[in-house]
């Protein structure tokens, strides 16, 4: 079981931190401090008998037969992560949130939707983003059918033909309603578990879309552009890390309405 303690344990504090990047857009990261990561237990990894050799550099050590994560190199990592994201913000990029295990699922959603950003929490649709024509056809169909339901285009038809519509637009809301708006593929994807959701994570490689995720210390991470080390099962490490994420990322400006307005 894990323990929101660490004893003899007292990284560096961190707060905040300003970064520049090769255009020159100043972009201001401010991250939770080492205690209030330890707080919410997103240092503690799985026993050291499952953990994956690849997450080793982001070890500090083990307490009662369960790898705890570094602090200090968490933050680090999360730093990189919220710069990068903010690059993709401040460039009017669209990152896709994906959270499907059910821990994750109303913080990914929630954030998603805080940010105005596309998300899948729900079944994951084979193809999203390696056939990404095949579901904004899909897309298309919905609005369509939501369309001629409000316009009364239904009408004409018996209502067991009615109900046979109605059960298919019900459906197709509950796979697309969180990538309804999504009109070509994400610049970024954000992944909360990259086991539940490899499927996701193997798309987005093959796609060369860059992806963001919090790994544990069973995962293997080289598939990962931005790794974020930490627990990725604990609701409160989730909540932190997630809402560290929305709350730099909502304040960001496009760079192209920055400029024009300052001509």
């Amino acid at each position: 079981m894990r323990n929101s303690n660490a004893e003899g344990y007292r990284p560096e504090v961190r707060r905040s931190h300003t970064m520049t990047d090769e255009k020159n857009t100043v972009i201001e990261v401010k991250l939770p401090s080492a205690g209030e990561l330890i707080e919410a237990g997103a240092h503690f990894g799985h026993k050291t008998a499952s953990w994956h050799p690849k997450m080793e550099q982001y070890i500090f050590g083990t307490r009662n037969g369960i790898h705890v994560f570094d602090a200090d190199k968490t933050l680090k990592k999360l730093e990189e992560a919220l710069f990068f994201m903010s690059r993709v913000l401040a460039n009017e990029g669209k990152i896709l949130f994906v959270g499907t295990k059910p821990a994750a699922k109303a913080i990914v959603r929630e954030a998603a939707k805080e940010l105005n950003m596309p998300y899948v929490v729900d079944r994951w649709l084979g193809g999203t983003m390696t056939n990404y024509k095949t579901i904004s056809k899909r897309i298309h169909y919905l609005k369509e059918l939501e369309e001629q339901q409000k316009t009364g285009q239904w009408d004409k038809f018996t209502k067991k033909e009615q109900l046979m519509l109605r059960r298919k637009m019900e459906k197709l809301q509950a796979q697309l309603s969180g990538i309804r708006d999504l009109n070509k593929l994400p610049e970024a994807v954000f992944v909360s578990d990259i086991k539940v959701d490899n499927i996701a994570v193997r798309e987005a490689n093959i796609t060369k879309i860059p992806v963001v995720a919090i790994c544990d210390t069973n995962m293997n991470p080289t598939t990962i552009d931005y790794v974020i080390p930490a627990n990725d099962d604990a609701s409160s490490s989730l909540k932190l890390l997630i809402g560290t994420i929305v709350s730099n990322l909502k304040n960001v400006k496009p760079m192209v309405k920055v400029i024009e307005k300052m001509e």
